[in-house]
């Protein structure tokens, strides 16, 4: 891929240290890549930690593994060689991805059985799941991400020489919990059970514990780059949208909202309690032990409003190539649009009206 660069902030200003937050969406990840990819063409921004649940997550380690083995342009050429693996891959969804991939070489395409899952994984793509569990749809528990993923990554190296520092976030079966997983333990399970939606693959096993995707109790999550030795400053890519214009009236535009609603509350949860803190430290309203246990942090935000409002919930699962690459250019639109509006705020105040926009 040849993008021109398009650095948005003057060759005379200063280097700024930033955390970035990654949420997780499916394929909508791609406008996620573009963000990426036009922050990495900016030296002035130095990325310092990252975090992400599902298709975030797997932003995250990809970037991470880039950088700490080719610096700013190995993160972009890695992030687009993994997506190109995801399109390569298929989708999980339709006759010519995941499904024709992995039944239909057992079992022939034009079995009944074959046939039957590919109806399914559209009705589920579009939000009517015939209630089949994926132990029984899919009791070989294959999944076209993991290939993905090891292609990209190497994770043992990541582990050894981190760059920056990466949590991905993972839901805890049993307990409902959220488990982050730092830098130093990440393996493809650590970013796969992020990334697994239950009606889809099987809950992924690390250390006598079943894990689900982590978008249902972090997306993403915030509080780990609040502490150690890491930027006040925290970018939020969001991909699913915070509003609506109108009220939805059939079934699929009630299900995408309801998806949407979903995955965003954890991460209104955390803006909210970003402004509480920041108002009490602000306004000198903690003891001397709070005072030195809290500090302020500096939101900043590129929302999906405007890019991806016109995206159903399926497309979620279209790995086209030409779609992929259409979502990495709205992404890369709207980091560079962010970067000539907001730079100057970073390091100084928060871009993002967490106050106005989600108390």
């Amino acid at each position: 891929m040849t993008v021109k660069p398009d650095p948005a902030s003057p060759p005379e200003a200063p280097i700024k240290p930033i955390c970035l937050a990654l949420q997780g969406g499916g394929a909508h990840g791609a406008f996620e890549w573009g963000v990426l990819d036009a922050l990495l063409e900016d030296p002035h921004l130095d990325i310092k930690g990252l975090s992400g649940a599902s298709a975030g997550a797997m932003n995250a380690v990809v970037l991470a593994s880039g950088l700490a083995k080719g610096g700013r342009e190995g993160a972009r050429q890695g992030l687009a060689a993994f997506w190109r693996n995801i399109s390569g891959a298929g989708s999980p969804f339709g006759d010519l991805g995941f499904w024709s991939r992995s039944f239909a070489p057992v079992f022939g395409r034009d079995n009944p059985f074959v046939q039957a899952a590919n109806a399914f994984a559209d009705n589920l793509a579009s939000g009517s799941p015939f209630g089949i569990s994926p132990y029984q749809f899919n009791p070989f528990n294959f999944n076209p991400l993991r290939e993905a993923l090891q292609s990209a990554v190497d994770f043992a190296h990541l582990r050894k020489a981190p760059s920056v520092q990466v949590f991905v976030a993972a839901t805890a079966v049993r307990s409902g919990r959220l488990k982050i997983f730092d830098t130093g333990v990440l393996t493809a399970d650590h970013v796969l059970a992020s990334a697994c939606l239950p009606y889809l693959f099987q809950a992924v096993e690390i250390d006598g514990e079943a894990y689900w995707d982590g978008g249902f109790t972090a997306n993403p999550p915030l509080w780990p780059l609040y502490y150690g030795d890491l930027p006040r400053d925290i970018l939020v890519v969001n991909l699913n949208p915070f509003h609506r214009p109108t009220t939805p009236t059939d079934t699929g535009a009630i299900i995408d909202r309801l998806n949407e609603i979903t995955f965003n509350a954890t991460l209104a949860a955390e803006f909210r309690a970003v402004a509480f803190v920041n108002r009490l430290v602000e306004e000198e309203m903690l003891n001397a032990k709070g005072r030195a246990q809290y500090r302020s942090v500096r939101l900043h935000l590129i929302a999906a409003e405007g890019y991806l409002d016109r995206l159903a919930l399926a497309s979620k699962f279209n790995t086209d190539w030409g779609f992929l690459t259409e979502l990495r250019d709205l992404g890369r639109t709207a980091a560079q649009s962010w970067r000539a509006a907001h730079f100057d705020a970073v390091g100084v105040r928060s871009s993002v009206d967490v106050r106005s926009d989600f108390l």
